[in-house]
C-alpha cells in the first residue's frame, strides 16, 4: 500500500514536473501572440478609417503577416532542427519587438496616409517572420524538453498559449487605443518582447539531433495532405481574425473585440478539457469532430442577423476549430523521424499560413460583391471538405497500418 501511495506520488510529481516545463517553453508563445493580439482588432479600423484606405487594404494589412509567416516557415523549421529551438525562439522575440516599433513608427506617420501604411506592411512582415519563429521553436523545444510521446500535449498547451494571448490581446488592444491612442499599442509591443528575452535566454537549451536529416522534400511530402486539411480548417479562423470588425460595422452591431474574446475563451477552454481525447480516439476521429463542429458555427455566423447570434456562430466556431491543429499536426508528426520534426512542423504550419494569407484579400473580395455575410458561408464549405479530406487520410492510415506496425518506431 506504501508503494502504491509513494508511486502514485512519484508519477504526479512527474507530470507536474512535465507540465511546468511545457508551461515555462509556451510562455514565449503567449507573449508573441498577445503582441499579434494587439493590434488584431484595431489594425483593420485603423488603416480603413484613420488612413482612409480601402476595405481590400485593411483586409491586406492583417494578411500580410501570414505571407510572411508563409514565406519563413520552411527556413525556421529547418534552423530549429539544426541550431537549436532555443535560437530560434530568441529571434523571434527580436522579431517582434522590431515589429512594435515599426508599428509605433507608422502610428506616428498617421498625417502621411501611404507612409504609414508602407510601415504597418514592414511591422506585420517582421511580425510574421517572428510568429513563424516562436511558434515553431516553442513546440520543438517543448518537445525536446518532455519527450516525443508528449506531443499532444506540448501542441495543444501551445495553441492555448497562442488563442489564450488573442483572446487578452484583442480586448487590451481595443482599450489601450481608446485611452492612449494607437501608438501606444506599438509601444507595447515594443517592450513586451524585450521584457521576456533574457528569460529565454537563461532557459535550458535542448540537445540537436546530430543524425542525419531526412530530405526536405521528403518530410513535405509526408506532411502535406495533413497541411491541405489545415488550411481548410483554418479559413473560418481568418475571416473571424480578420473582418469580424467589419463585420460587425456593416451591421451597425458593437463589442466586435468580444466576439474574438468569446471565440479566444472558448477555443482555450477545449484545448484545456478535450485535448486528452486525442490520444484516446486518434487525431483522424478528433479532426472530423471538431471540423464539423466548426462548420456549423460559421453557418450561424453566416446566417446571423444580430450581434448575439453572430457571437454565438463564433463561440461555436472556436470550439471545433480549437482541436483541429493538434489533432491532424500528430498524426503529421508521427509520419517522419523524430530529428525532422521541427521540419514537418514548420511545412504542416505554413498551411494554416496559407489560408490565413488569401484569407484577407479574397474575403475583402467577397464581401464587396456578396456582402460580409457570405464570407462566413464559404469558410463553413471549407471546413466541410478538411471533413471529407480527413475521412480520406484516416482510411489511408487504416491501410497502412500493418506497413507501419512493422517499421523501427522512429520512422
Amino acid at each position: 500500500m506504501a508503494d502504491a501511495s509513494r508511486s502514485s506520488a512519484t508519477h504526479a510529481g512527474r507530470s507536474s514536473a512535465v507540465l511546468l516545463s511545457i508551461l515555462s517553453t509556451v510562455a514565449f508563445t503567449f507573449v508573441a501572440y498577445l503582441t499579434i493580439g494587439l493590434s488584431l482588432a484595431v489594425l483593420p479600423s485603423f488603416v480603413h478609417g484613420r488612413l482612409g484606405m480601402s476595405a481590400m487594404l485593411a483586409g491586406l494589412a492583417i494578411s500580410i503577416q501570414y505571407v510572411a509567416t508563409l514565406l519563413s516557415r520552411p527556413h525556421v523549421g529547418r534552423m530549429a532542427d539544426a541550431k537549436g529551438p532555443k535560437r530560434t525562439v530568441m529571434t523571434g522575440l527580436v522579431l517582434c519587438a522590431a515589429s512594435g516599433g515599426l508599428l509605433l513608427l507608422g502610428a506616428l506617420a498617421a498625417p502621411l496616409p501611404w507612409l504609414s501604411l508602407g510601415l504597418i506592411f514592414l511591422a506585420r512582415l517582421a511580425l510574421g517572420c517572428a510568429e513563424s519563429c516562436v511558434g515553431t521553436g516553442a513546440i520543438t523545444w517543448g518537445m525536446g524538453q518532455v519527450g516525443h510521446h508528449h506531443t499532444a500535449r506540448v501542441i495543444s498547451w501551445n495553441g492555448v498559449a497562442t488563442y489564450g494571448a488573442i483572446a487578452a490581446g484583442a480586448p487590451l488592444g481595443v482599450l489601450i487605443d481608446q485611452h492612449l491612442g494607437f501608438s501606444a499599442i506599438g509601444l507595447v509591443s515594443l517592450l513586451l518582447p524585450l521584457a521576456v528575452l533574457p528569460l529565454a535566454r537563461i532557459k535550458r537549451a535542448t540537445t540537436v539531433e546530430a543524425e542525419e536529416r531526412s530530405p526536405f522534400r521528403t518530410v513535405a511530402a509526408r506532411v502535406v495532405p495533413y497541411g491541405v486539411g489545415l488550411a481548410l480548417g483554418s479559413i473560418g479562423f481568418g475571416c473571424i481574425a480578420t473582418f469580424i470588425t467589419l463585420f460587425y460595422a456593416a451591421h451597425g452591431w458593437e463589442n466586435a473585440a468580444f466576439a474574438l474574446t468569446v471565440f479566444g475563451v472558448v477555443f482555450v477552454g477545449v484545448r484545456f478539457v478535450f485535448s486528452p481525447t486525442i490520444n484516446w480516439l486518434g487525431g483522424y476521429r478528433v479532426a472530423m469532430a471538431s471540423l464539423s463542429i466548426e462548420a456549423i458555427g460559421l453557418m450561424v455566423m453566416c446566417l446571423a442577423n444580430d450581434a448575439h447570434l453572430a457571437c454565438a456562430g463564433a463561440a461555436v466556431a472556436g470550439f471545433g476549430f480549437s482541436l483541429v491543429f493538434p489533432a491532424l499536426g500528430v498524426e503529421a508528426v508521427h509520419r517522419v523521424p523524430a530529428h525532422s520534426r521541427g521540419s514537418a512542423l514548420g511545412v504542416y504550419s505554413v498551411f494554416m499560413d496559407v489560408a490565413m494569407a488569401v484569407t484577407g484579400p479574397l474575403g475583402g473580395w467577397v464581401a464587396s460583391g456578396m456582402g460580409y455575410n457570405a464570407i462566413y458561408g464559404l469558410a463553413a464549405v471549407a471546413a466541410i471538405a478538411a471533413v471529407l479530406l480527413a475521412l480520406f487520410l484516416h482510411a489511408q492510415a487504416t491501410r497502412e497500418t500493418p506497413l507501419l506496425a512493422s517499421a523501427p518506431a522512429d520512422s
